[in-house]
């Protein structure tokens, strides 16, 4: 498939419009929050930034796919959480505030790393040649550009005009949804007559990160000792992350929609995974006493 007004126009515009929407939903306080239970947002983002990609790499090795394929699951474990894992974690009873910190300061951290572990990982599955695909300084400006610009945006309009951004956030959110849905149907019917291949390779492994990565934050927290909803949250934060961004990195920035099928495919499942995740939430939330958060270790 070859670059088109998709992957160059609609892919960007669609990023820029979520990022925008979760800079209306942030004020600078989400940001110091990491003063209140640092323990919380350290293990959230070295789950995250650390373990997800190991887990990614593992499953490339273990189940056969395709370079480009496999190289479409590591952007997918590389990119930040979804935009909408704050809104998954409200609904599933986790703790929403930590659930903004670990989306903003993730967001914030992957404008660097993804270039720098994106072009190893291109490297190892696509050959070093290709390592000029993902240039560093040019991938970061443009991440920059369709994220951090427009959160920044967001939210100094949240600061100066807190009612317009309350207004526009319920807006972006509802383009934000229609543009990822269109995305993905249209990568679906261009790649409709490989995408029983497709299934095959992307299905186990898109299946296999949602799952084994959504369980390794829950246990992860539990192991350190943190109270349910922030269990919950970490789950989701490391289960549910950015697809369109993925998709706009690998259709757009990397020009290569082959690359753009895990991200979709990863898309449809984490949905799933975000539903039982809200319904387990919900339970928990129903038999557990309010904890205040473990903190006093750190």
């Amino acid at each position: 498939m070859e670059a088109s007004f998709l992957t160059a126009v609609v892919l960007p515009v669609a990023l820029a419009i979520i990022m925008l929407g979760m800079g209306l939903s942030l004020i600078p306080e989400d940001f110091q929050r990491i003063k209140k239970y640092p323990k919380a947002v350290a293990i959230g983002l070295i789950s995250q930034l650390v373990f997800l990609p190991i887990i990614a790499f593992v499953i490339t090795k273990v189940v056969p796919m395709q370079p480009a394929i496999a190289m479409g699951l590591m952007i997918v474990a590389l990119c930040p959480g979804g935009v909408s894992s704050n809104v998954i974690t409200f609904l599933a009873k986790g703790d929403v505030a930590l659930s903004v910190t670990l989306t903003a300061f993730s967001s914030v951290i992957t404008v660097f790393t993804i270039p720098v572990v994106g072009n190893l990982a291109y490297q190892h599955f696509m050959g070093e040649t290709a390592a000029i695909a993902l240039p560093i300084g040019a991938t970061i400006l443009q991440i920059f550009l369709m994220t951090l610009l427009p959160i920044g945006l967001g939210m100094g309009v949240r600061q100066l005009f807190p009612e317009v951004a309350r207004r526009l956030e319920k807006v972006t959110n509802r383009l934000a949804v229609s543009f990822l849905a269109l995305i993905i149907l249209l990568l679906i019917i261009r790649e409709w007559n490989r995408l029983p291949s497709f299934i095959v390779q992307v299905g186990v492994g898109a299946a296999l990160l949602n799952v084994i990565s959504t369980l390794a934050g829950f246990y992860i927290g539990k192991l350190f000792n943190l109270n349910p909803p922030q269990q919950i949250c970490i789950a989701i934060e490391v289960g549910i992350q950015n697809g369109t961004l993925a998709i706009a990195i690998t259709a757009g920035l990397l020009n290569n929609p082959d690359m753009a099928v895990p991200a979709a495919i990863y898309s449809l499942f984490m949905n799933v995974t975000a539903l039982i995740a809200i319904s387990y939430g919900r339970k928990l939330a129903a038999i557990t006493p309010v904890q205040q958060p473990v903190e006093s270790q750190v």
